[in-house]
Formats: structure tokens, C-alpha cells, sequence
């Protein structure tokens, strides 16, 4: 478990270099927002989670419920949800839109794959929506 990292995971590095690359100027790890967003887009007032789908206990064929220690990983995954959920409210409240990329869309069986993700994000920027959430077909 010490191994698993929290931050600077190659999915967020792979979105990240590519954001910039498109000339998308961002923060990380703001330790000042709710949640600590992985990448922070102060001029959009945007806040982009690249979740691990483990982690996070998405919905789709890279999570895989432990079969040991059952009780102990159902209420960490139900945790973590539970405090997703209450950090998108509070974002929300001060006014941040929030985009969420799940690990799926970038690596996997049903990948989107790193540019159509990117292109994703980088059009889900410049809208208006609120909420966005974007994941492997």
C-alpha cells in the first residue's frame, strides 16, 4: 500500500503535459480547495480529478472488489465515495466547476485513449457546464 501513490500518477501526468501543451496554464494539488484537485484552472474557475477507478470504486471493468479483507475495502471504497461527493458539493458551492476523468478512459480495454481525453477536457474548459465526467465507453 506504501508503494500506491496519491498524486502524480501517470494518468494525470499524461493529461497534465498534454493540457499545457495546448497552452492551458494550471496549479496542482491546491492545498487551499476542497479535495486537493489535481489540476486547477484558476482562469476557468475549473477543477479537473483524475480518479483511479479502483480507488474511487467506479463503475466499470478496471474495478474489481478485493475478495480478502472484504469488510475492510467496502467501507474504504464507500469512504472514499462518500467523500467525493461531499468535496464536488463544496467546490460546487464556491462556484468551481468540476471535471472529473476516470482511469478508464485513458488505459484499459474500453479505453477513449490520451488524446480523445484531452480534447474532452480541453472542450469541457472552455463550456459552461457545471459538472463533467468523463470515462471509458
Amino acid at each position: 500500500m506504501s508503494g500506491i501513490k496519491g498524486r502524480n500518477t501517470s494518468p494525470e501526468l499524461l493529461v497534465r503535459k498534454q493540457l499545457h501543451a495546448l497552452g492551458f496554464r494550471y496549479r496542482i494539488h491546491c492545498s487551499h480547495l476542497p479535495g486537493k484537485p489535481d489540476v486547477v484552472l484558476p482562469k476557468h474557475r475549473v477543477v479537473i480529478f483524475i480518479h483511479g477507478c479502483f480507488w474511487h470504486g467506479h463503475d466499470c471493468h478496471l474495478f474489481k472488489s478485493p475478495s480478502t479483507n472484504v469488510e475492510f475495502w467496502e467501507n474504504k471504497i464507500s469512504r472514499n465515495r462518500q467523500r467525493d461527493a461531499e468535496v464536488l458539493a463544496d467546490l460546487e458551492h464556491k462556484g468551481w466547476r468540476v471535471l472529473t476523468v476516470w482511469e478508464c478512459s485513458i488505459k484499459g480495454k474500453n479505453k477513449v485513449g490520451v488524446p480523445s481525453v484531452v480534447r474532452l477536457v480541453a472542450e469541457w474548459i472552455v463550456s459552461k457546464e457545471m459538472r463533467g465526467e468523463i470515462s471509458g465507453t
